[in-house]
C-alpha cells in the first residue's frame, strides 16, 4: 500500500486550527427554525441577564438549566462566531465552511472518534442534572443563532449537548500538549527515539521555539497574611482572543450554582472564579500524558507480541469548501491498531495513547466544582479525575488553601523512558487505567501558609519547609523539572514576607523582571562577555545592553533590545541551553529591527510595547514570562516595527475572605465584553485599566433588573 503525506494535513495548522476560529462568510440558513428555538426555550423563561456598566453579564435562572441558557445568549451576544466555530470544529466539520485549510482538524476527529465517544457515553456517564444543564446551554445558543439567521452558517443548527461534550473531549487534551506530539509525527523525521529501557536512545529530541504561555496563581492563608484574611490570585495566561479566551461572567441560579468567574466560548459554565464560600485557579501543566508507539508494519498489518494483526481500517469523509456555496468531498485513510489511532507517514507508522481519550466527563466535574461549597466537596469533584491535566489553586472562606497537580495519569509499568517514542510490538505498555489523583503532588494547608502555581515544578510551590520530595513519586509520571522566569523571580519575593498582605500580592503580581539566573538573565550575560570589536555598530549595541536592569517597565530604555535578542533565543520551556538561534545573530537581528523600526537602539519599551484594540493603542509594561505577562503575536517586531500585545495577562481576579467574614473581589480584563463587536462601548473600555493596572470591584449579589432573552413579550 502507498503511504501519501497530504498537503493538508501539514503540521503547522493543526494548533492554529484548535486555538483560533477564523471568520467566514455566513450561509444560507442555521438549519433550525426561530419558532423552533422559541419553542425549547420556553422552558426557559426564569433566565434572565443584567448587564454592568462595562457590559459584563451576570445570569440569573430558577435552575441551573436556566442559568446555563443565560450564560450560552449573553456569551452569543458578545461571542457568537468563536462559539459555532469552536462547536462545528469539534463535530468534525469545520472544512465544510473554511475550506481546504480546515481539513486536519476534522480529520483528528474522526481520527480520534471524539464523535463516537460521545455518543457512547453521554447518557451513561453524565448525570441527569448535567445533562439538563447542558441541553439548557444548548438552547440558549439555538435561540441566539435563530434570531441572527445572518450570521449563523449552513446547517449548523440544532446544537445539542452532545456538541458541547464535544468540544470539551477535542480541546483538553490539547491543554497538556498534544498537538505538539502530534505535529512531531508530520515532521520530516522522526522527532524522537524509540525507547528500548531507561538509557537506549539514538535521536535527540527537537524542542519548537514557541514561547510560552503560562499562568499565575496564589493563596494564601490567614496564618500567613497580614491581617488574617484569605486571599486567592486568579491569573491564568491565555491568548486575547479566539477559543480560549477568557469571558467574565456570574452565574445565579435558584438550585444553589452561584459561581463568578472566566469561561471559554463554547463552555457552559465557570472554568476558575469564586463563589461566596470558594474558588480556585487555574494554571497549565505539562505532566507526560500521550505516547506515541513505532509499529512495525507488513502492509495493512502491525505486529504485537510475536502476532501479525490487521489495522482497523475505515474512511474518512472531509467535506471542504471550494469557493462560495461550492464543496468537494474528499476521502482519507483511517486507522487504528490496539494502541489507538494510527497516523502513516514516510518515516514509519505511529500509533497515539493519550489520557482523556475515553471520556466524557471533564464537563461535569467542572460542574460539581461549581456546585461545590467546602474543600471536602471540592475535593471530591477534583477526585473524579476527568479533566486530564491543569494544576488548581485553592482558597474558601473557611482560610483552608489547597495545591493539585492535576493529571489524569496513566498506570505505566517501569523500565522506559516513557518521554520517548516506544516499540509498538509489546502489548505490556499499553496502559488500559489511570492512577487515582490521589497519587499526584497534592497539598492541602500546608505550614508555610502559601501556595504559587507559575507552572513550574510542583515540588517547589512554597516555603522549602512545605515542599514536597519528587522522589516520592514515579517517574513514569513524566512530570517536567520546569521553572518559568515567573517562579525564579516570585518564589523568593514570597519567601522574604514574614507575612503576606494585599499590597504585596500586588506587587509580585505585577513584577515586572527576569531572574538573573533564568533564561533570560543568563542569554544576556553571555552577550555581555562576548568580543565585538570587529563591529562597531554591535559594540555600541553590547554596551547599551549592559544598561539593561532586565525590567519591562514603560520608559525602560534597554528593555526592548533585550526582549527582542531574548524571544529569539529562548526556548518554551525557558531553561535549557543551547538556544534556538545564535545569540550574536539574535543580537545583531533586534538591533537592526530596532534601528530601522525606531532610528535608535533604546526607544522606551512603552514605543515598543503596545496594547491595540480598535482605536485604542497604548504602551503596556510588561513581557514574556514575566509576572506581568505579555506575549507579541510574533518573535520579532510586527508590520508596523512595534509588539502588539496578544497574549499573556487576560482576566484576573483577587479574591479575600476578610477576617470579618466579608468577601470582596476584584478584576481586570484586557479588552472588554464585546469579543467582536467592533461598535460596541465594551470592545475596548476595559484596556486602558488594563495597561494601568486599575481594579474594577465585583458585585457579590444579583441585580434585579435585566432582560429575559426567552420570554417573547
Amino acid at each position: 500500500m502507498s503511504r501519501t503525506r497530504l498537503s493538508i494535513f501539514a503540521t503547522a495548522l493543526i494548533i492554529a486550527l484548535i486555538l483560533s476560529a477564523a471568520l467566514i462568510l455566513p450561509g444560507g440558513g442555521p438549519g433550525m427554525t426561530l419558532a423552533q428555538a422559541q419553542a425549547e426555550a420556553e422552558s426557559h423563561a426564569s433566565a434572565r441577564i443584567v448587564r454592568n456598566e462595562f457590559g459584563i453579564p451576570s445570569i440569573y435562572g430558577d435552575s441551573d438549566a436556566d442559568t446555563a441558557f443565560g450564560l450560552a445568549y449573553a456569551h452569543a451576544e458578545d461571542d457568537w462566531q468563536t462559539i459555532q466555530g469552536m462547536l462545528v470544529a469539534a463535530r468534525g466539520t469545520m472544512a465544510r465552511y473554511q475550506g481546504q485549510d480546515a481539513a486536519p482538524i476534522d480529520y483528528l476527529v474522526q481520527l480520534f472518534r471524539i464523535r463516537e465517544t460521545v455518543d457512547a457515553r453521554y447518557q451513561s456517564e453524565l448525570t441527569v442534572q448535567t445533562r439538563a444543564m447542558l441541553d439548557g446551554y444548548a438552547r440558549g445558543l439555538n435561540l441566539y443563532a435563530t434570531e441572527h439567521p445572518d450570521e449563523t452558517w449552513d446547517d449548523v443548527l440544532p446544537i445539542r449537548g452532545e456538541d458541547v461534550v464535544s468540544g470539551f473531549v477535542l480541546r483538553t487534551p490539547f491543554m497538556y500538549g498534544l498537538d505538539g506530539a502530534l505535529a512531531e509525527l508530520f515532521s520530516d523525521e522522526r522527532q524522537h527515539s524509540i525507547s528500548l529501557s531507561d538509557s537506549e536512545t539514538a535521536f535527540q529530541v527537537i524542542e519548537g521555539a514557541q514561547l510560552p504561555f503560562g499562568s499565575n496563581a496564589l493563596a494564601v492563608a490567614p496564618s500567613r497574611s497580614d491581617d488574617g484574611a484569605t486571599r486567592l490570585l486568579i491569573n491564568s495566561h491565555q491568548p486575547f482572543e479566539g477559543p480560549v479566551a477568557w469571558y467574565e461572567a456570574s452565574l445565579w441560579s435558584g438550585e444553589g450554582w452561584n459561581m463568578t468567574g472566566a469561561t471559554f466560548p463554547g463552555a457552559p459554565l465557570i472554568l476558575h472564579g469564586y463563589s461566596r464560600e470558594l474558588g480556585w485557579a487555574h494554571t497549565v501543566n505539562k505532566p507526560d500524558l500521550a505516547d506515541i508507539y513505532v509499529l512495525e508494519t507488513d502492509g495493512d498489518r502491525y505486529l504485537l507480541d510475536g502476532e501479525w494483526l490487521e489495522l482497523e481500517h475505515a474512511t474518512a469523509r472531509l467535506d471542504v469548501r471550494i469557493w462560495g456555496p461550492i464543496r468537494w468531498t474528499v476521502s482519507r485513510d483511517l486507522w487504528w491498531s490496539r494502541h489507538g489511532p494510527v497516523i502513516r507517514t514516510e518515516h514509519g507508522d505511529y500509533a497515539v495513547r493519550y489520557s482523556g481519550n475515553d471520556q466524557v466527563g471533564a464537563v461535569e466535574q467542572w460542574y460539581q466544582m461549581n456546585r461545590a461549597t467546602d474543600l471536602d466537596s471540592w475535593m471530591a469533584a477534583m477526585n473524579r479525575n476527568a479533566i486530564p491535566s491543569l494544576n488548581a489553586i485553592y482558597a474558601d472562606a473557611s482560610g483552608h488553601i489547597a495545591y493539585v497537580y492535576n493529571a489524569r495519569m496513566p498506570n505505566r509499568i517501569n523500565g522506559y523512558d516513557w518521554t520517548q517514542y516506544l516499540p509498538g510490538d509489546r502489548a505490556e505498555l499499553i496502559w488500559d487505567s489511570y492512577h487515582p489523583l490521589t497519587a499526584m503532588p497534592i497539598y492541602v494547608d500546608p505550614q508555610s501558609g502559601w501556595l504559587l502555581s507559575t507552572n513550574q515544578t510542583p515540588f517547589d510551590v512554597s516555603d522549602e519547609s512545605s515542599n514536597l520530595s519528587q522522589d516520592d513519586y514515579s517517574a513514569t509520571f513524566g512530570i517536567p523539572p520546569r521553572y518559568s522566569n515567573r517562579a525564579l523571580r516570585a518564589l523568593p519575593l514570597f519567601r522574604a514576607e514574614e507575612t503576606i498582605s494585599r499590597d504585596d500580592i500586588l506587587r509580585i503580581k505585577f513584577d515586572n523582571s527576569y531572574a538573573r539566573e533564568g533564561a533570560v538573565g543568563r542569554l544576556v550575560d553571555q552577550i555581555l562577555a562576548m568580543d565585538m570589536s570587529d563591529d562597531p555598530e554591535l559594540e555600541i549595541a553590547r554596551q547599551s545592553l549592559a544598561q539593561w536592569d532586565l525590567a519591562t517597565n514603560i520608559t525602560n530604555r534597554h528593555a526592548a533590545l533585550g526582549v527582542l535578542t531574548a524571544i529569539r533565543c529562548v526556548g518554551n520551556l525557558h531553561t535549557d541551553d543551547p538556544w534556538l538561534m545564535d545569540p550574536r545573530q539574535a543580537f545583531a537581528e533586534a538591533a537592526a529591527e530596532l534601528q530601522d523600526s525606531f532610528g535608535r537602539l533604546d526607544p522606551e519599551w512603552g514605543e515598543v510595547n503596545r496594547m491595540v484594540r480598535g482605536d485604542v493603542d497604548i504602551p503596556v509594561d510588561g513581557g514574556p514570562d514575566v509576572m506581568r505577562a505579555i506575549y507579541g503575536a510574533y518573535q520579532s517586531l510586527g508590520e508596523d516595527g512595534r509588539i502588539h500585545a496578544a497574549a499573556g495577562d487576560t482576566s484576573i481576579m483577587l479574591v479575600e475572605w476578610l477576617e470579618d467574614g466579608s468577601l470582596v473581589a476584584d478584576a481586570i480584563h484586557q479588552y472588554g465584553s464585546a469579543t467582536l463587536d467592533i461598535a460596541s462601548p465594551h470592545y475596548a473600555d476595559q484596556v486602558q485599566m488594563f495597561a494601568d493596572h486599575e481594579w474594577r470591584r465585583l458585585q457579590l449579589d444579583m441585580p434585579n433588573e435585566g432582560y429575559h432573552p426567552a420570554r417573547r413579550d
